[in-house]
Formats: structure tokens, sequence, C-alpha cells
């Protein structure tokens, strides 16, 4: 269901109170459609749609994962690293309760618990992304280098993550 209104999320807050730049947009949210259906139904690019993914080490210690949407995960080079043994995505009531937003519109900015957030290296390459806004069924679109400064000092850029 397309939101018809945009909520003030901890997400929206956070880019504010960073003075951050970006444009909102709601889309017509479908359960397990994930970045494709979103990046669809705004008629944006796939590749710069970016998922959000909450994951935990073998200390059950919870992490942030951003990612091209149309890339796939290595739980084996994320590890690698974090330079831990193991990763693994969480469940998705655990990582509504780290992040404190329900899968499906998880978002890296505003999030409950403090983590640590891996960004795919080549996500700085692009000159605009799409990422969720601590809602299901909105993105906000904005400038890739803004992560760093709304996250400021929990970015970890690294290359293999597929």
């Amino acid at each position: 269901m397309k939101p018809t209104t945009i909520p003030r999320t901890n997400a929206l807050r956070t880019l504010d109170a960073a003075k951050i730049p970006y444009e909102a947009a709601c889309y017509d949210f479908v359960e397990h459609g994930g970045t494709a259906q979103a990046a669809a139904a705004l008629g944006l690019d796939h590749h710069a749609t970016i998922k959000t993914i909450i994951l935990e080490d073998e200390t059950k210690k919870p992490f942030v994962c951003l990612m091209h949407g149309d890339c796939e995960i290595s739980t084996k080079n994320l590890a690698r690293a974090r330079g831990c043994k193991t990763v693994a995505p969480c469940s998705p009531a655990t990582a509504d309760r780290h992040s404190g937003y329900h899968v499906g519109g998880t978002s890296p900015f505003g999030t409950r618990r403090r983590m640590t957030v891996y960004v795919q290296r080549t996500i700085y390459d692009l000159p605009r992304i799409h990422i969720n806004a601590g809602h299901r069924g909105i993105l906000v679109t904005m400038d890739p280098a803004d992560i760093d400064k709304a996250l400021p000092g929990l970015v970890e850029r690294v290359d293999a993550m597929q």
C-alpha cells in the first residue's frame, strides 16, 4: 500500500539534523518485492536503488550492509572484510529489533541501535542513490557522499561484498 503522506521517520529526522538534502518519494510497497519492485514502481535505476541489510557476526553483534539493489551479498566475502569467521542476515524480527524499522523499510539512518555500516564502495561512484527512508513504501534520493555525513564514524567502505 502506498503511503498517502510521508511520515517523519527517524531516518528523515537524522538526514534533516545533518542538513542533508534529499527528495522523498512514495510507492506501493509489495511484500518481498525488494529493490527491484521499488525501482520499477518509481521508474528508477535498480543498480542505484540501495539495499539495506541487517546482519550479525558469529558473536551476534549486528551491523548494516548497504549494496546495489541488483547485486547479491557474499557473506563469506563480507565476513573476510569485517575480519570475523561468519556473518548471516538477521531474522526479520531480530533485524526489526536492532534497527527499529520493519524489514522492507529499513534505513541505515536513525537506527535504534548504533551499528557499523558497511557500504559497497562502488555506491559512491553513482551520482545519486535511492534508499529506504525508514518506512515501507518510501525512498529518498540523495548524494551517496552524504552517507558518511549522516553516519559519522560508523561507515566502512568495502570492495568485496558480492
